[in-house]
């Protein structure tokens, strides 16, 4: 063993693998905003109504996205450990 200190191969490994759960935690983060947002935009909600939709889908998305980074991440270091 080195003391610990990780090759360049699993530095390498673990940029990719923070790329994929960023870029991917967009997809849930749109859904979820999407899904509140198209709704009052076809309706047609009063004002006070539509930035109430805003700011509940910003921070629903945002917490789609924290929940998508961290589940990858997660994932990634539970198999790094069993070797594989």
């Amino acid at each position: 063993m080195d003391g610990g200190r990780e090759s360049r191969w699993e530095k390498d490994a673990m940029t990719v693998e923070i790329m994929f759960a960023l870029v991917t935690a967009g997809f849930p983060a749109a859904i979820v905003f999407g899904a509140l947002l198209v709704p009052a935009v076809l309706v047609g909600v009063s004002e006070p109504a539509g930035k109430a939709l805003l700011v509940v889908g910003a921070v629903l998305a945002a917490c789609a996205a924290v929940w998508r980074v961290v589940r990858v991440l997660l994932r990634f270091d539970a198999s790094r450990r069993q070797g594989r």
